[in-house]
């Protein structure tokens, strides 16, 4: 790069940690250009649209809303002026499969039984959460309580200390504050031990366990660290997006009315107005070059740049990108990850209404650890899987055609497993009948619409390493430090951004990333432009 000029950053894909570095780049005066393979940003959360049914085909839950109102106002905006949020009440509803109806009668309980199947709503009134725990043990109302207290202070402590902090190394850890906040944090522990020592009913640990769905973990392999997890769950709560004022994304002519995408056309939109040039149906084939003189081969023409930020799947970027003498990890590595589920999903419009299912809603087996050890001791589809539907018509009416119901239906499953069109037809067959017969939907004759997006399609359309939906788990071993870096050790000025690198997986940690990954591309460039937080 010429001495005194811009430095010319290329960011290689559109997801929320690439969008989230072009605006902070771009805020520092860098010339920055995003390429994306697929027709439209958003990566991951990108939008089907199809017979006046609109669905997200990724993230549909909009949580920590802090995060994002940090991540506006870093630019001096707030997200009010792109889009709104409704509160969901209740912010999801849960079907337990076990027949148990025991005590799950009234209403003061919160639960419900119909049909051998247990039903409980979470919402935001703590006292009918702590009636609702009470009626399945004794005490645990209280244990709710102290649980979500120490929830709370873990969200505080390691939002500030290990996730808008990037801490880099185990050296890193080695400072006071540090180790005086991070005291009963439950760093080491298991996120089941910890959950156990509050309670003992299992509809009640899964209550608290299931947003490690989130992080890509099962109870036993997620550390106790992220019980900050059911901070944002009861207290923080479940938001949708919907769009407000008169904005344009940089790669469509109106914004996307509601929903996830409503949010990726807001950053897109932001960035656009700081000067980020988007390109998508570009694919970014080979990376070569070094610091101030990269060439990146394209299925157009290729691009120039002084710099790289990787928000591809960084294994991909690693493998597939990279000159062998280019890579930090050979195939080894990768080989030995422990990946986040795949998925296999059903985007449904039908005719009528879903009741009873709410916005969103889970559906759990009585016992749910023969559906973890499918996904990551013995890969294999799910006998009795625990699934998520996704009903954003419940809230907005525009997704769907008037007197239609918009939903997907989502389970988890190992990644990397074949599904051709024998185990997908199987799992769907199943997927209809559990509706049926345990909560209440028939959708069977009223389907007027239906998508399928499974491992082959995570692999194809965004080069996720064995069609994983998210990337890389959050395992203890796959946690803080131990997360491969922003910055590569083998190739100068290429830098990573997104879930597979710190703080972790989900929207929000992938917008942290951006901010990391950024950061790390100022303090290199080592001339006094540092990212500065608005007072």
């Amino acid at each position: 790069m010429a001495a005194g000029s811009a430095a010319e950053v290329v960011v290689v894909g559109a997801g929320f940690g690439g969008l989230s570095t072009a605006c902070y780049l771009a805020d520092a005066g860098l010339e920055v250009t995003v390429v994306e393979k697929n027709e439209s940003l958003g990566g991951r959360a990108s939008v089907l649209e199809r017979d006046g049914f609109r669905f997200d085909m990724g993230p549909s839950w909009y949580m920590m809303p802090d995060v994002f109102e940090r991540f506006f106002g870093d630019f001096g905006r707030e997200h009010t002026e792109f889009y709104e949020l409704t509160h969901l009440d209740p912010h999801y509803r849960v079907f337990f499969r076990d027949g148990d109806q025991r005590a799950a009668s009234g209403q003061s309980s919160g639960r419900h039984a119909r049909d051998g199947v247990d039903q409980v709503d979470v919402t935001p009134d703590r006292a009918a959460m702590r009636r609702l725990f009470e009626s399945y043990e004794p005490g645990a109302g209280a244990a709710l309580d102290s649980y979500l207290e120490q929830a709370a202070e873990t969200y505080e402590v390691g939002m500030e200390q290990f996730v808008y902090t990037d801490r880099g190394s185990f050296r890193d850890y080695l400072d006071w504050d540090v180790l005086r906040n991070a005291r009963g944090l439950g760093l080491l522990g298991s996120m089941q031990d910890h959950v156990s020592d509050y309670f003992d009913h299992p509809k009640l640990q899964q209550l608290v366990q299931y947003s490690l769905v989130f992080l890509g973990g099962s109870p036993t392999n997620t550390p106790a660290l992220y019980n900050l997890m059911s901070h944002v769950d009861f207290e923080l709560g479940v938001h949708y997006p919907e769009a407000v004022g008169d904005f344009s994304p940089p790669h469509r002519e109106t914004a996307s009315p509601g929903g996830m995408g409503t949010v990726v056309d807001a950053m897109a939109a932001l960035g656009d107005e700081m000067g980020v040039t988007y390109r998508t149906g570009v694919e970014v084939e080979r990376i070569t070059g070094e610091r101030g003189n990269f060439t990146l081969e394209t299925t157009q023409e290729p691009v120039t740049a002084d710099l790289v930020v990787s928000d591809a799947d960084y294994a991909h970027t690693e493998k597939h990108l990279l000159a062998p003498e280019d890579r930090q990890f050979d195939d080894d590595y990768w080989d030995s990850r422990t990946y986040a589920p795949s998925a296999f999903l059903l985007y449904l419009g039908v005719e009528g209404d879903v009741d009873p299912l709410e916005h969103h809603t889970l559906v759990l087996p009585e016992d749910w650890s023969d559906h973890f050890e499918k996904i990551f001791d013995d890969p294999s589809w799910p006998d009795d899987p625990a699934y998520y539907c996704c009903v954003p018509s419940e809230t907005d009416p525009t997704v769907a055609p008037e007197g239609h119901s918009n939903l997907f239906v989502l389970v988890p499953i190992a990644p990397g497993l074949e599904d051709g069109p024998e185990a997908r037809e199987a799992a769907r067959d199943a997927l209809l009948e559990d509706l049926a017969t345990n909560v209440g939907v028939d959708l069977r004759d009223r389907i007027v619409v239906e998508e399928q997006f499974s491992v082959s399609e995570f692999t194809d359309r965004y080069n996720a390493e064995q069609g994983s939906a998210l990337g890389l788990a959050h395992t203890l071993r796959q946690t803080g430090p131990l997360r491969p870096d922003h910055r590569s050790s083998a190739l100068d000025g290429l830098y990573f951004t997104g879930g597979f690198t710190r703080p972790g997986i989900g929207v929000p940690m992938c917008l942290i990333s951006g901010e990391h990954a950024a950061s790390a591309v100022l303090e290199d460039l080592d001339d006094d432009r540092r990212i500065q937080r608005p007072a």
